[in-house]
């Protein structure tokens, strides 16, 4: 298994708590972190934003990617929210055990 952390930035911290519920209860992930008190600066439709928002910060597998960002997509209230991922060089075996359990879907 290849673990991955995905960064995605939220307008607010119910929104990303809805996402976080959902990713973890459909097992597309096994943990995920929400960080408030972020500040944006981006550019977008042309202008600089500067903007609050809270980032969530997901641990799952590179295999459960594609479908993790589809339900992101459909629960997020960006047209397009920040949905970006990192491999994970090394982890405690112990925890990359968990997070391979906890997001394999015929795990009881």
């Amino acid at each position: 298994m290849q673990a991955i952390v995905v960064f995605i930035t939220a307008s607010n911290e119910d929104e990303a708590a809805k996402i976080a519920l959902s990713l973890v209860k459909e097992r597309l992930a096994g943990c995920v972190n929400i960080i408030k008190g972020i500040r944006s600066i981006y550019s977008w439709m042309g202008k600089i934003q500067d903007e609050a928002e809270v980032l969530m910060i997901a641990k799952t597998r590179e295999s459960l990617f594609d479908a993790l960002a589809r339900k992101v997509k459909e629960l997020h209230s960006y047209t397009v929210p920040e949905i970006l991922a990192f491999p994970v060089i090394k982890g405690s075996a112990d925890y990359l055990t968990w997070l391979e359990e906890v997001t394999d879907s015929t795990f009881p």
